[in-house]
């Protein structure tokens, strides 16, 4: 197990980053310093900090990183368009490398020869923190310890704190494991552990069901810049205040509940029940007006890389060479994609409702069915030729060989 003089924690006040602090001082023989990360999770943070240093940190950090969270973590997944196999918007995934960042500066701030983290040996969390730990501090130990004690279950641990009077309480009222920041609430486990389980009403924390939403329907328009919205309803703000706001409006509208059974990078199957009111509502009206300012071969090549870069992301392989490349892409596509979407809000639905851009490639002049001077449809034919020549030089091989 070895020793270790000073370590970081990545700490979020629950049980288990409770528990750790005195078995790192236990077993590593370390001084243990509490790092809590503030991405928009709703906290007691006094509460926090005073709850580290009474379960043995000799220093509790209380970061406030919720706008670099969205500025430099959430709008270059938006301008990406990534979204993992389909569904899930990544809203823990990209929290990890921040986290994971945040954890390397203190812990060289502070001379700190071990980073540790609660992620358990089944998650994907314990490979996205260590990744960005390695890529950023390729030399600094990393300490896990649920790949390391003796504790097997919830139950242990609540021995293990009661052994040790760390003040931690217990409750079932909400029987899910749940990570929440200002992009998303994920819940897992319980009775969401079989598929075939609708999720219950009671799960749901942040957005309404569409049973509770209103009865009218409501819009919203949101205007962007280079790909990243930067106004709604004409109301400018900071990239927070941008995506508060129209999280409080999903949540009204019943908008942005995902449910997914999910292949995590560990090798099995999870399920997940994601709420994101304001993130559906950003991806879909992001991708309203691609449709209006990418050519075909841009859109289409960019699909691919959407993909990609959701599985990098994933991966936790946010600080990778191949994310850096990626991003360059995505950029260079983003520059054009600035005008206003209007989207119908319906009981968990989300509408178009109409798009302008200033840089809109899209053409009544050429496209439309009444008469025009721009277009003459006999081009078609030469071009029908050309295009379809490989098709027609195979059927006379066919007919030439008797196949």
């Amino acid at each position: 197990m070895g020793k270790a003089n000073k370590v970081v924690l990545a700490y979020s006040g629950g049980l288990d980053t409770s528990v750790i602090i005195p078995w790192l001082k236990e077993n590593y023989g370390a001084e243990v310093i509490a790092v809590c990360v503030d991405l928009g999770q709703p906290e007691d943070y006094d509460a926090v900090e005073k709850k580290a240093i009474a379960s043995g940190a000799s220093k509790a950090y209380i970061v406030d990183a919720k706008e670099e969270f969205v500025k430099d973590y959430i709008w270059p997944t938006v301008k990406a368009g990534a979204i993992y196999e389909g569904k899930y918007l990544l809203g823990t995934s990209f929290a990890r490398p921040l986290i994971g960042k945040i954890l390397v500066d203190i812990a060289e701030k502070e001379g700190a020869d071990a980073i540790a983290h609660g992620a358990t040996g089944k998650g994907n969390d314990q490979v996205r923190f260590e990744l960005a730990i390695k890529a950023l501090a390729p030399n600094m130990k990393i300490i896990a310890p649920w790949r390391e004690w003796e504790l097997k279950s919830r139950t242990d641990c609540m021995e293990y704190a009661a052994k040790h009077n760390i003040p931690v309480v217990a409750t079932k009222k909400h029987p899910y494991s749940m990570d929440q920041n200002v992009w998303h609430l994920s819940h897992e486990g319980g009775d969401l552990e079989n598929p075939a389980n609708a999720p219950k009403d009671d799960v749901y924390l942040v957005t309404h069901t569409p049973e509770q939403a209103p009865d009218e329907a409501g819009y919203v328009n949101i205007t962007f810049k280079g790909g990243v919205p930067v106004a709604v309803d004409g109301v400018e703000g900071t990239p927070l205040q941008i995506l508060e706001k129209l999280n409080e409006i999903g949540a009204h509208y019943g908008v942005g509940v995902v449910d997914i059974v999910e292949n995590r990078l560990v090798g099995m199957k999870s399920r997940g029940v994601y709420e994101n009111p304001g993130g559906s509502i950003i991806m879909y009206a992001h991708r309203e007006l691609e449709y209006l300012c990418l050519d075909r071969a841009t859109y289409h090549y960019k699909e691919l890389i959407a993909n990609k870069y959701a599985e990098l992301v994933y991966d936790g392989m946010w600080f990778a060479p191949l994310m850096n490349a990626l991003q360059a892409f995505v950029d260079t596509t983003q520059e054009t994609v600035t005008g206003d979407v209007k989207l119908k809000l319906y009981k968990g639905n989300i509408i178009s409702a109409g798009s302008t851009s200033p840089y809109s490639l899209y053409s009544e002049d050429f496209v439309t069915f009444e008469e025009d001077d721009v277009y003459d449809q006999a081009d078609a034919a030469g071009f029908i030729n050309l295009f379809g020549l490989p098709l027609k030089i195979n059927a006379l091989m066919k007919e030439k060989a008797g196949l």
